[in-house]
């Protein structure tokens, strides 16, 4: 058996399978076969071998033909150690003149080899993050505006307040799909219409209407729109002004705190902050160490991976989309879309493999479950959550998935310069 290289990962190899090894396994089939075919004219068992041959002999030989080449072909690998991305495809070589024998060529792909970069320039930031006072209050607004009243006012409508309004926009003088509405709740200064929409809205009354111009952007979502001038017609029914509900007993039970203890709100949000701002720097880190690795450690992936991880994300997308609407999309998305992220993920699993494999890393089974009741602490029944991941093998095995890349992060950050780096609690989470 020879085997050649046509580039990097792309490998051949001439397969000669004996003609008498075929036939012999051919007419050991024809014969299992005639135990139970049935033909018209004879009885069930009783069919002439020569037309069981006529009439499947051709499809057998092809059966036979492929399952030989494969066990030639897992010889190959075997010997070569060859470690196969995918599945080989078979041509006949024009090449071959024994008539004693079949020669076939097999085309297939190997993974790459991988070395670890040099580690000793990288250098990871730990953000170092403290959940203060002010923190947990800034939290307790967000929860306040969640829970908003709106009561009528007789003056000027200003940001914060509620519109209820009619509007109709024209594109040329023509009235435009989704420019209309009537009855519509618009809070003023959250961005919920472009901002010079709302600023011509500000300032207006009860039962004041007004026309006026704004332009769009010109990568407004909306292709007929962008970069267009259209003109509005507002009318305002009413206009409310904002109320936040006091934090007390009854803000705190609404929030599920039984018995309004506003010290236990305060308490369990610090605890629900705490893990947020330790789920965020384990989320920064690990980017930070996932491109280091791509930066270190270039790779070239192969292509039935790239194209299998591809249809995946390509699937996954428009499974999601479909989720969302309700309705399966009407549209395709080509590949191209996702090929730069496609490579991305092959390229980190095969190093992530890798390291995996070098230093011997594994998901213990303790890491395993203290990371399946951290997860479920934020549940409010945790114990029905960690049974649940226990039920299904799969559930498990993506637990088991996450504790590996965790150990990989902390093996990398073993290597490198890690640095803590003071992070104050909006700049990590962000503003909400």
């Amino acid at each position: 058996m020879e085997t050649n290289q046509s580039s990097s990962l792309e490998r051949s190899v001439n397969l000669t399978i004996p003609l008498n090894q075929v036939q012999e396994e051919v007419a050991r089939r024809l014969k299992q076969l005639s135990k139970t075919a049935k033909m018209q004219g004879f009885r069930p068992g009783k069919v002439p071998l020569s037309l069981l041959e006529k009439q499947h002999g051709g499809q057998l030989h092809q059966e036979v033909l492929g399952d030989l080449a494969q066990n030639h072909f897992y010889q190959v690998i075997k010997d070569n150690n060859f470690r196969v991305a995918g599945y080989p495809s078979y041509d006949a070589n024009p090449e071959h003149k024994e008539e004693a024998t079949i020669g076939l060529i097999a085309k297939f792909e190997v993974f790459p080899e991988i070395v670890i970069g040099d580690l000793k320039a990288v250098t990871i930031n730990r953000p170092v993050t403290e959940v203060s006072d002010a923190d947990i209050d800034r939290t307790l607004d967000i929860l306040r505006k969640q829970r908003v009243s709106y009561t009528l006012v007789d003056r000027a409508a200003q940001n914060e307040d509620q519109v209820i309004i009619d509007f109709k926009g024209f594109l040329d003088n023509e009235p435009f799909e989704g420019g209309e509405a009537k009855n519509y709740h618009l809070v003023l200064g959250q961005n919920q219409f472009l901002p010079d929409f709302e600023a011509n809205v500000v300032g207006m009354k009860k039962e004041e209407s007004k026309t006026f111009e704004i332009t769009f952007p010109t990568d407004y979502q909306a292709p007929n729109l962008a970069g267009k001038t259209v003109r509005f017609e507002v009318q305002v029914h009413e206009v409310k002004e904002p109320h936040l509900p006091a934090i007390d007993e009854e803000f705190a039970r609404s929030v599920g705190i039984e018995g309004g203890d506003i010290s236990k709100l305060r308490a369990d949000m610090r605890k629900n902050l705490e893990r947020e701002v330790k789920n965020r720097i384990k989320s920064k880190v690990k980017d930070q160490v996932m491109q280091a690795l791509l930066d270190s450690t270039p790779i070239e992936v192969p292509q039935f991976s790239l194209s299998q991880e591809t249809q995946r994300i390509r699937q996954n997308t428009l499974a999601d989309l479909e989720s969302r609407t309700g309705k399966k999309p009407s549209f395709d998305l080509p590949d191209t879309l996702f090929t730069d992220q496609a490579k991305r993920r092959v390229s980190l699993g095969l190093i992530l493999g890798e390291i995996i494999t070098k230093e011997s890393l594994s998901a213990k089974p303790e890491q395993v479950r203290s990371l399946i009741e951290e997860m479920a602490s934020a549940y409010e029944q945790p114990e029905d959550i960690i049974r649940w991941y226990y039920q299904q093998k799969d559930r498990l095995q993506e637990a088991e998935s996450v504790v590996l890349e965790d150990n990989v992060v902390e093996w990398f950050c073993g290597q490198v310069n890690t640095v803590d780096v003071p992070t104050p609690f909006e700049e990590l989470v962000g503003k909400e």
